[in-house]
């Protein structure tokens, strides 16, 4: 569903915390660029801003993706999962998404 036309996403299911896994790809070169979590306040606010929030985990409250660092997530696209217990955000990143200066949190290359 896109943001900017739907302005809702019905069905979706919440986990017994009252979250979402959300993953965040750059809608031009399809590279995943972090995982994050929103709960209903997160989700609206992102929805009313075309900005990306999540909700914190560890400091239990609502995070501006960007709002430290100036390198926000501009949302073009939001999809829910098959079972619609995860969202897809389509991004144009602003800078670096990882806190490390990366362009991408998945940058850790694990080999077998």
């Amino acid at each position: 569903m896109n943001a900017v036309e739907g302005k809702a996403i019905p069905n979706l299911k919440y986990d017994a915390a009252g979250l979402v896994p959300v993953v965040c790809q750059d809608a031009t070169s399809g590279d995943i660029l972090m995982l994050g979590y929103m709960n209903q306040d997160a989700l609206a606010q992102t929805l009313a801003s075309g900005d990306v929030w999540f909700f914190s985990r560890s400091r239990q409250e609502l995070w501006h993706k960007g709002a430290t660092s100036g390198h926000y997530l501009r949302v073009v696209a939001i999809s829910s999962d098959c079972d619609d217990d995860a969202l897809l955000v389509k991004v144009n990143p602003q800078g670096p998404t990882c806190h490390t200066g990366e362009r991408s949190c998945f940058h850790h290359v694990v080999s077998g």
